[in-house]
């Protein structure tokens, strides 16, 4: 059926408004078919965010789309209001680097990692794969360091890294980032399960109260402090030497070393915990979030801030 008018621009405008977008069938989190299951696992290994739009939710954009991409089956991918391809196309531009390209990074070497399992770690997973004949065992590290497991058969594009008689398929990406990492298991009151230390991962956010960022600038430490909150709040009340957060600034920041001490603050310490987590995630080592925010500041450091 001829594609209407509206639902045409209002594809459009999602593609102008997104620099990677992905029709598909569910959510990243609740994918709804395999093939869409697919591709989100590769785009997650490989970006942090992108968008995607569920066509089980709307009937005009899952047939529309197929109108406009002249391509019959979703899921569909666009980078930079270009169309990609479908699973298969992402399938083989992933394993051959060129969907890296496309989406701005580096594909880097094929490489398997040396990974370290306990005894007491292939014993749980040998039980486990027991109870799941002709399955292997997967592990996908994703671009935010999540760490997930999984039991499927095997789609011969996986790189396998073993130890201790245990093999574990990974995608490319994963496979990089999990040179080192060491598998073991824990007792904790739930009854016990897998701990992971992937020496990869950036440590986490770190939380600094206000008297200590006061000791710094005092003390003239090397340090940049980003005011996350809207303009209209930091017309009310700002802290000195910090700098507002916008997308140049922003771009900015993407040009430090990524072991530049970055501290990030708001009204109460929620958003910029966000936006510390963001850039930990762009690989900076030494993200901190502002426990409390401008207004710990305003009550234990300079009260001259005004409160609100």
């Amino acid at each position: 059926m001829p594609l209407d008018d509206q639902t045409r621009s209002r594809i459009e405008s999602l593609l102008a408004s997104n620099e990677v977008v992905l029709f598909m069938k569910g959510t990243p989190q609740q994918p709804q078919c395999g093939f869409s299951a697919t591709v989100t696992g590769i785009l997650g290994g490989i970006v942090s965010d992108y968008a995607t739009v569920n066509v089980l939710e709307d009937p005009e954009i899952r047939e529309g789309i197929k109108e406009f991409s002249q391509w019959p089956t979703i899921p569909q991918l666009y980078i930079h209001k270009e169309f990609v391809g479908g699973c298969d196309v992402i399938q083989q531009m992933y394993a051959s680097g060129d969907l890296h390209t496309s989406l701005g990074f580096e594909a880097g070497e094929i490489v398997v990692p040396e990974i370290t399992i306990s005894d007491s770690a292939a014993k749980a997973i040998n039980e486990v794969a027991a109870q799941n004949p002709g399955s292997a065992i997967h592990l996908k590290i994703d671009a935010k360091w999540n760490h997930e497991f999984s039991l499927s058969p095997a789609s011969g594009h996986e790189i396998k890294a073993s130890s201790n008689g245990i093999d574990i398929l990974l995608n490319r990406d994963s496979a990089q980032r999990a040179q080192g990492l060491e598998l073991d298991m824990v007792d904790d009151p739930q009854g016990g399960g897998f701990s992971i230390h992937n020496p990869n991962a950036p440590p986490p956010v770190g939380q600094m109260e206000v008297e200590e960022l006061k000791a710094k600038l005092d003390a003239g430490d090397a340090l940049e402090l980003y005011d996350v909150r809207e303009m209209h709040e930091r017309d009310r009340a700002a802290i000195q030497g910090s700098k507002f957060l916008d997308q140049e600034t922003a771009a900015q920041i993407e040009s430090l070393a990524k072991d530049t001490l970055l501290v990030f603050h708001c009204h109460s310490g929620v958003r910029s915990q966000s936006a510390a987590e963001y850039f930990r995630e762009r690989g900076f080592t030494n993200t901190y979030n502002l426990v409390g925010g401008i207004d710990a500041w305003s009550q234990r450091i300079d009260p001259e801030v005004p409160r609100y």
